[in-house]
């Protein structure tokens, strides 16, 4: 889920609020005190994410940018053109998409998963792919059961049969896995600095000269200059601010000390995985043992994301019960609606337990020491 933000973000958005700032410009104090929080930001993330600031796209959430982006590639689209997205993802890298093809007469393929083992393989992709394909919308790690699927495979695959464009939902997978969006070779990656420490807004990035083929609907007043196209109003400065912190807190997290931010950045992540996954091997055992317990977190690469349900309780309940017990795991398909009914689940989902970088092992054993009184 979502996660707690350090005070040095809170700080930043503090100090941006507090001083003088106006629209961006290199005039006045302000106008320089606003541009230069955007320019830190685009290049906080473009080190986060390993690609050109200047293809740094902000805004309000990542499902407003994802609904803008939809349309505007929607404007190339022809009836009988598909799209192919997958029931392993988060709804708003479905639906904006579902909906910007039925806008325009295209056609939406979905490919599906494993139930069982939670895997999304790039042939489950594979056999929706054609000439007419324009875009595959596929997630770089389930929010719900935390899969990750191989995107470097997947971009691969997708640009060698069709030469279609992919956007990946790099929300989930951004908050626990070091990225290199090159590498990966999605066309577009969207993350959300609130699953990584920062605070609630949504970002995408592409290489520049891909945003320079776009032509978003806009004010007739607003630059056309990339990314800024793309941004729709006046930026919120102290929110970029806040990401910036948050980008920056993450590379002291191994405590590095030298090196590029990128690199501490990936000398942050490696430490954060091996957390993460101390933790969760202290977790899955004992609860996957627990009487009546059904845990549907299986794939063999994903994310500290635990999804389960306990036979004779309703999911929303066991959330109450547990919450009364000081443990935050919440329940429901967290918008990951396709997702939760393919695996039988129906629109109701689970008990989402998620480990962060701030869970340690007496939370690990709240929740079990929970699980146990009142399950056993």
């Amino acid at each position: 889920g979502g996660t707690q933000a350090p005070r040095a973000v809170a700080e930043a958005v503090a100090r941006v609020l507090g001083s003088a700032v106006a629209n961006r410009g290199d005039v006045t104090r302000a106008e320089r005190r606003a541009d230069d929080a955007v320019g830190q930001c685009r290049s906080a993330i473009g080190d986060l994410l390993g690609l050109d600031p200047q293809g740094v796209v902000f805004g309000r959430s990542m499902t407003a940018l994802t609904y803008e982006f939809s349309r505007t590639l929607a404007k190339t689209w022809r009836p009988g053109e598909e799209v192919v997205v997958t029931r392993l993802d988060h709804d708003a890298n479905v639906r904006p998409w579902v909906q910007a093809a039925e806008a325009v007469g295209a056609r939406v393929r979905f490919a599906d998963f494993d139930p069982i083992t939670g895997e999304l393989a790039p042939e489950d992709i594979a056999g929706h792919l054609s000439a007419n394909t324009r875009l595959v919308a596929v997630t770089a790690a389930s929010n719900l059961i935390g899969t990750m699927p191989d995107i470097a495979a997947i971009s691969a695959l997708v640009h060698e049969r069709t030469g279609a464009l992919v956007y990946v939902d790099g929300v989930h997978a951004t908050a626990h896995e070091s990225v290199d969006v090159p590498a990966s070779g999605a066309d577009f990656w969207a993350c959300s600095p609130y699953k990584f420490l920062g605070p609630h807004c949504g970002v995408v990035a592409a290489a520049p000269d891909l945003l320079a083929t776009l032509s978003p609907d806009k004010l007739l007043p607003a630059t056309d200059a990339v990314p800024e196209r793309f941004e729709l109003g006046t930026l919120p400065y102290e929110l970029m601010a806040g990401t910036t912190a948050a980008v920056d807190f993450l590379a002291e997290l191994a405590h590095l000390g030298v090196g590029t931010r990128r690199e501490r950045l990936i000398a942050a992540y490696a430490a954060l995985h091996q957390h993460e996954r101390r933790l969760r091997d202290v977790l899955e055992p004992t609860l996957r043992n627990l009487p009546g317990v059904q845990v549907y977190s299986n794939a063999q690469r994903r994310t500290p994301t635990v999804l389960f349900t306990v036979d004779g309780w309703d999911s929303q309940a066991l959330r109450a019960e547990l919450a009364g017990r000081g443990i935050n795991a919440p329940a429901g398909n967290f918008y990951a609606i396709e997702c939760s009914r393919h695996l039988g689940l129906g629109d109701s989902g689970g008990v989402r337990v998620g480990l962060a970088p701030y869970t340690n092992e007496e939370d690990i054993e709240r929740l079990l020491s929970g699980l146990r009184d009142l399950l056993l």
